[in-house]
């Protein structure tokens, strides 16, 4: 756990002053500093009730809303399909494999501490292993849906990493605890998990996969994470 800590305050040090503002950066550093504190010392991984908003940079967990599985990776490729690195839903709580990191598309002039509205494109960036949330067409091995993976690296992504946001309700914002979907930009499908669990890639782990259809096994929920404070809020109508 220590060094995913170490990992994310790195993260947050590949901002610039000069992208920041001085004080901007000086908070965010202190803020990622004291969450290595709190983690090292044992304490909860859920962030302070002061950051409600979830914010471009914040490292999180996304919590499969009926099932409380977590969206998963790690390095095991697929066995078909693409061979890219698989993604599943995790039942456990404490794995730092469920971290995923936040970030706007590599055109976007969005910045870290930057609130995201209802429509906004993001991209998920796993922790770990530095590939991001990805989905195509192969099938995926379970249901035989669109297959989702993780993809790339940090210099290497592209449109097949882009989801939109869609907040229910009536919620301008992406908020902790808020149920949201996330459709696929190339393809048009919902992120989605269900009850059928992996045999043998990731043995008691949920397929995730994507599907067109709207239903209650696309709604996912952001849970436990450092989340940057909202440095900057986006105006929404």
């Amino acid at each position: 756990m220590f060094s995913f800590c170490l990992s994310v305050v790195r993260e947050r040090s590949k901002v610039s002053r000069r992208t920041m503002g001085s004080e901007v950066f000086l908070r965010a550093t202190f803020f990622s500093l004291a969450c290595v504190l709190m983690l090292f010392h044992g304490a909860p991984a859920a962030a302070s009730d002061e950051f409600k908003e979830v914010t471009f940079g914040s490292v999180l967990k996304l919590m499969h809303e009926r099932t409380k599985y977590r969206l998963h990776s790690h390095d095991v490729p697929y066995g078909s399909g693409s061979g890219q690195q698989s993604v599943t839903a995790f039942g456990g709580v404490e794995d730092s494999n469920s971290y995923w990191i936040v970030k706007a598309p590599k055109d976007s002039t969005a910045q870290q501490g930057e609130t995201i509205p209802n429509g906004a494109t993001i991209r998920l960036q796993h922790m770990r292993t530095r590939k991001w949330l990805h989905s195509h067409l192969h099938p995926s091995p379970i249901s035989g849906n669109a297959e989702v993976s993780g993809f790339g690296g940090d210099d290497e992504s592209d449109t097949g990493d882009h989801w939109v946001l869609e907040i229910e309700g009536k919620g301008k914002l992406w908020m902790r605890d808020q149920k949201v979907r996330l459709r696929h930009v190339d393809t048009g499908l919902y992120l989605h998990s269900h009850d059928k669990k992996y045999q043998r890639i990731a043995a008691g782990q949920q397929e995730v996969c994507g599907v067109t259809k709207r239903t209650a096994d696309n709604i996912w929920i952001a849970a436990e994470g450092v989340y940057l404070p909202a440095t900057i809020k986006i105006a929404t109508s």
